[in-house]
């Protein structure tokens, strides 16, 4: 679902620089409240996607590397405005974060520490709560086409819970769907071989005395063409490159990075922004972040046009569609694990619910919910102390 065709391209990059430079001062809580958002944008509010578009580029984004809520803003962006929106809307949603973020690390270098945000994040994380629940309400009345979907949705909250990996997940709802759809048409034998996407570049870590830039750039780019899956995993990654391989970090310099990342609005990964800055300064800083989100524009770029015809596809339409309601199984664990950290006492619960009420009910703009939230957080530290 697009406006009218003849809207000109200027005022749609435009449109697209607005929103996501927005998103990117003001999009707190992670992946899913992120992407929650930009539903709420995108599809509830400018009506650039119908319901069954954005989860078609949802469902693309969880299968290529790197941090699924860039992505959407990069095939939300491209979607509406051509090539040079995939690259405007990607810079709008990515800066305004790498800013915030050499900020504090610049004050992390200076004083050895960052300000402390607990009060903002206290009254912010319910309104994610409810952003996330919007999203998943909307989207799951368009995902769940069938029983099988359902069940699949079900089946993949319970077998994360058991721990089960969230990428094998992914890719194994997408074919256990197609296959159980297209089971008639096909002897099973053809599709062995299917193999998930491996490592698209090898570099070889090895210990060095100092900072090599080149090293720090490649080594980002790297995990950034490699990486699937949460937070916890690109912490994996960097301690292994950066702590044990490298020796650049310390386990400690390495959680405060992630704190950064999780703590500040837009993309988590910008915690490669902070640890470029304390290795080497804002060379590191500018290296560090090109090499981490760059593969996401290039994987993009190459995807998108894939999407349309992959749906009109009965037989790969299928696998959209698993990986549509895996997609969905997987960000309903995560709005669990959500709330059992945020709806902590009875002050975050009704921001919560009132947040979720005004939201599904009114269509109040998340954005306000996200600062009205942060004010009675700051609200609740100053009558604590």
């Amino acid at each position: 679902m697009t406006e009218a065709p003849g809207k000109p391209q200027r005022g749609k990059l435009k449109e697209v620089f607005k929103l996501f430079l927005k998103l990117g001062f003001t999009a707190f809580g992670g992946p899913a409240a992120h992407i929650g958002m930009m539903h709420d944008e995108v599809v509830k509010r400018r009506k650039w996607l119908d319901e069954q578009e954005f989860l078609d580029l949802l469902g693309a984004t969880n299968l290529i590397p790197g941090p699924n809520s860039t992505e959407m803003a990069i095939h939300i962006s491209y979607k509406r405005a051509g090539w040079r929106g995939l690259i405007l809307g990607g810079m709008s949603f990515i800066v305004p974060a790498m800013l915030i973020v050499l900020g504090l690390a610049w004050l992390y270098v200076q004083y050895g520490s960052y300000p402390q945000v607990d009060w903002l994040l206290y009254g912010i994380k319910p309104v994610v709560i409810a952003i996330v629940l919007q999203a998943l309400w909307s989207l799951g009345r368009k995902a769940i086409k069938d029983w099988l979907t359902a069940v699949m949705v079900l089946i993949v909250i319970g077998l994360y819970w058991a721990g089960i990996n969230e990428i094998g997940l992914l890719f194994g709802g997408g074919f256990v769907l197609l296959l159980l759809k297209n089971i008639k048409n096909f002897p099973l034998k053809k599709v062995a071989g299917v193999a998930v996407p491996g490592s698209l570049l090898a570099i070889t870590s090895q210990a060095v005395s100092g900072v090599q830039l080149p090293l720090l750039f490649f080594t980002f780019l790297k995990i950034g063409s490699i990486l699937y899956g949460s937070g916890y995993v690109l912490l994996a990654f960097l301690r292994a490159d950066f702590v044990v391989h490298l020796g650049w970090l310390t386990d400690q310099q390495l959680i405060d990075a992630i704190a950064i990342g999780q703590v500040t609005p837009g993309p988590v990964f910008t915690t490669a922004t902070f640890i470029g800055y304390i290795l080497a300064g804002l060379p590191g800083a500018l290296l560090a972040t090109l090499g981490i989100f760059l593969p996401s524009f290039v994987f993009v770029a190459l995807s998108s046009p894939l999407i349309p015809k992959l749906r009109n596809s009965k037989f790969f339409g299928s696998l959209l569609d698993g990986v549509n309601a895996t997609s969905l199984g997987l960000m309903a664990a995560v709005l669990v694990q959500l709330g059992r950290s945020s709806l902590t006492d009875p002050v975050t619960i009704l921001i919560g619910l009132i947040s979720a009420i005004l939201l599904i009910r009114y269509r109040v703009n998340s954005t306000w919910l996200i600062l009205g939230g942060g004010l009675i957080g700051l609200a609740s530290a100053l009558a604590g102390s």
